[in-house]
């Protein structure tokens, strides 16, 4: 069995993404890692090289900035990696730039990709999720969050990256996917106030027209964490061991309201059937659980 990784990546410095922990954190379970870099404007490349191993092979792209409608150039990004993947590989493992997995799941990941891959019925595998927010100290509980997506897809030349590259399609329809028993660890808003400003206001250009387009929405320059969530949880598990010396050099401190909640009556009792229930009512799904 083959598994080839992938990711893209841009400005990795700059917009102070963990891209070395979210390829480190897959390493032990592919065979080889595919690396797209984006011409950046930083030592984005030097970053990925500084990884020691040999299963790291490099492609490079240059980002169509005008491109921004929904992130589709994450989409396009996506697709240009995936053709930098030998026909020999059997899975494909999607990571984000700010994504990471936790050591626990690589013996359940390694297992179902086993068990499923001369199952053809079997498109992706489908991952629960955890989104930090603030700091490593807090996670979003809310439909405010996608609580599940696919990261592993079969190696299929019709599978290509969905609108903003959150998940993937067949030929425009929705892959058949198993659900396995691991989490992915998203860290896109842990970052200082400042610097989850200057991050947003670098990658808004993907979504909006301009940079000025974006800031015209701001009142501030930092990101006030306190505004932009209905629902969190502290979290008390264990991060990923390839976080740890990140972890380590937070230099900021953020208190959150856990206990309070700011849903419409609506969410508020979808969000109470869940919690009860642990099912998602009503939720869209970019994927069929087979």
């Amino acid at each position: 069995m083959n598994i080839t990784g992938f990711t893209i990546i841009r400005n990795a410095i700059i917009n102070d993404y963990p891209i070395v922990e979210a390829i480190l954190s897959i390493l032990p379970v592919v065979d080889e890692m595919i690396v797209s870099i984006g011409k950046s404007e930083d030592d984005t490349e030097g970053l990925i090289r500084s990884i020691k191993t040999n299963k790291i092979k490099i492609v490079h792209s240059v980002w169509d900035t005008n491109l921004h409608k929904g992130g589709e150039v994450l989409a396009i990004e996506t697709n240009k990696a995936m053709e930098a993947i030998s026909k020999d590989a059997d899975w494909l493992f999607y990571i984000q730039g700010d994504e990471a997995v936790h050591e626990q799941y690589h013996a359940a990941i390694l297992e179902a990709a086993r068990v499923y891959k001369d199952d053809k019925r079997v498109e992706g595998l489908l991952f629960k999720y955890l989104h930090f927010y603030g700091t490593y100290n807090y996670v979003g509980d809310s439909r405010q969050w996608y609580n599940r997506e696919v990261r592993i897809i079969r190696n299929d030349k019709g599978i290509t990256s969905y609108k903003d590259a959150q998940g993937f399609r067949r030929d425009g329809n929705k892959l058949r996917v198993k659900l396995v028993n691991a989490y992915i660890y998203h860290y896109g808003w842990v970052k200082s106030p400042e610097q989850m400003f200057e991050k947003q206001k670098n990658v808004s250009s993907l979504w909006h027209e301009s940079k000025e387009e974006w800031l015209k929405t701001q009142t501030k320059d930092f990101i006030d964490f306190s505004n932009h969530y209905d629902s969190l949880d502290k979290f008390t598990g264990t991060h990923p061991l390839v976080m740890q010396e990140k972890i380590s050099r937070q230099n900021w401190n953020i208190e959150l309201d856990t206990k309070t909640k700011h849903f419409s009556p609506k969410n508020r009792v979808l969000h109470w059937i869940e919690k009860i229930t642990g099912k998602r009512l009503f939720d869209f799904r970019n994927y069929k659980i087979i």
